[in-house]
């Protein structure tokens, strides 16, 4: 596995963001959603709803980060890979470069995944400033970092397999938004039948909302996070071939 050349792809894509983080309103664009869900569901039943114990909004930050770190880490890869592949043609720059899949597949993945982190991050300076019990615990950024790694590789897949920029959206309305709202995002999985539990937790981000919500490294946070390491492995190596068979 040839991995040099990765850093200049990587270059590219924080150059890119850089210019879009001048620009005026992106901020709020980045964090209008979260926003809203803060606002329908922790500010509008976070004094009526006890969960664990505990208060409503910090049992919904947590969730809200891995949300927002799976959304915004995906979205950016599978976009910016389809509008180059397609529409403005300097993916295939990369592919007659002497630059190996595994590099391409890295500097877009960690862009990705540092696109993915900085949304995150303004969820979690958000939710240091509302009263309640939320705290960063080392769980909460082992699966906050893992999470953005793992759907910026499922970006690529998608980035790669999508025939026009109207697929991107496709597939996100079956696969991302199903698992931003069922996946332990506002409510706990406890809470569900046995059958259906046992089929939401198929979902990756199932794992990352069990993990980052965890205290301490306990079995059910072991295995959650074996689970992800498993699902970033596949990603990442179907990503990886699919870049190598390109051939449009």
């Amino acid at each position: 596995m040839n991995l040099t050349g990765w850093y200049p792809i990587f270059l590219r894509e924080m150059l890119l963001f850089r210019r879009k983080l001048l620009k005026p309103g992106y901020l709020v664009s980045a964090m209008l959603v979260p926003l809203i869900y803060l606002a329908v569901f922790g500010l509008g039943l976070g004094k009526s709803v006890r969960l664990n114990g505990g208060d409503y909004i910090s049992f919904l930050i947590p969730g809200l980060v891995a949300m927002s770190s799976m959304t915004n880490s995906y979205t950016w890869v599978a976009s910016s890979l389809n509008l180059n592949r397609l529409y403005f043609r300097t993916f295939q720059i990369f592919i007659q470069a002497p630059i190996s899949a595994s590099a391409i597949m890295l500097g877009e993945v960690l862009a990705g995944m540092v696109k993915g982190l900085f949304a995150a991050l303004l969820l979690v300076g958000m939710g240091l400033c509302i009263p309640g019990h939320f705290s960063i615990t080392p769980l909460l950024v082992i699966a906050m970092v893992g999470n953005s790694f793992m759907f910026a590789c499922l970006g690529v897949i998608t980035g790669m397999l999508a025939k026009s920029h109207e697929d991107t959206s496709t597939y996100n309305n079956f696969f991302i938004l199903p698992m931003a709202f069922f996946s332990g995002t506002f409510f706990p999985l406890d809470r569900l039948p046995a059958f259906l539990k046992g089929l939401i937790l198929l979902f990756p981000l199932s794992h990352t909302n069990i993990v980052i919500r965890k205290e301490t490294l306990d079995g059910e946070a072991l295995l959650s996070l074996l689970v992800m390491v498993g699902y970033t492995l596949v990603f990442l190596v179907a990503g990886t071939r699919l870049i190598r068979r390109y051939s449009e």
